[in-house]
């Protein structure tokens, strides 16, 4: 018996994959075959989640055994966790974001004589990154701007302005000498 999953993901509405999977494949073969599909780093963290209608996280399989009660994709094989239509997974593939692809299972259908699985069957738009800057950070790095203008504007401060308060470095109390803390105190 062969699988069908449609892969979709929330921050690109024309991005679809369709994959094919015999029955006895497992979640590790599906992990697999996305990273090679959507060209993604290897050695990135990755869980696959049953899913209830509305997307909410149940049932976890990881990479490997972390130990947590949670099983793994190795040990997933999907005509043991795949009960009904339209049964949603998530695949999470960046942890810190928080960023998935959204899989339903659609169908069954015969095995291809001659077909190798499992197979990407269609493949539309560009796959999300993996891996992005939190959205903190993204404000940070937004305040940042490089600018190689030669034409620098005169009522910007100065670096030593805005670090000395326009004071000359010499003018600076010299700490290492204990008598200028001393006087400093009184």
């Amino acid at each position: 018996m062969v699988y069908k999953f449609v892969v979709l993901s929330d921050e690109d509405e024309s991005f679809v994959r369709e994959f094919e999977f015999l029955d006895t494949q497992n979640l590790m073969d599906f992990h697999n075959l996305i990273q090679e599909e959507l060209e993604f780093d290897k050695s990135q963290m990755a869980s696959f989640y049953l899913a209830t209608d509305n997307w909410e996280k149940e049932e976890e399989f990881t990479l490997f055994d972390m130990g947590t009660g949670s099983s793994t994709m190795e040990s997933a094989v999907f005509e043991d966790i795949i009960f009904r239509k339209n049964q949603k997974l998530l695949y999470v593939f960046d942890f810190f974001n928080d960023r998935a692809l959204y899989i339903e299972y659609t169908s069954e259908a015969k095995e291809i004589e001659g077909r190798e699985y499992p197979v990407c069957t269609n493949s539309k738009g560009v796959p999300p990154k993996q891996v992005v800057f939190g959205s903190s950070s993204r404000k940070l790095y937004n305040l940042i701007v490089v600018s190689d203008d030669e034409n620098e504007d005169d009522d910007e401060p100065e670096v030593d302005d805005l670090f000395l308060n326009g004071e000359d470095e010499d003018s600076l109390p010299d700490f290492e000498n204990i008598d200028n803390l001393n006087e400093d105190d009184e």
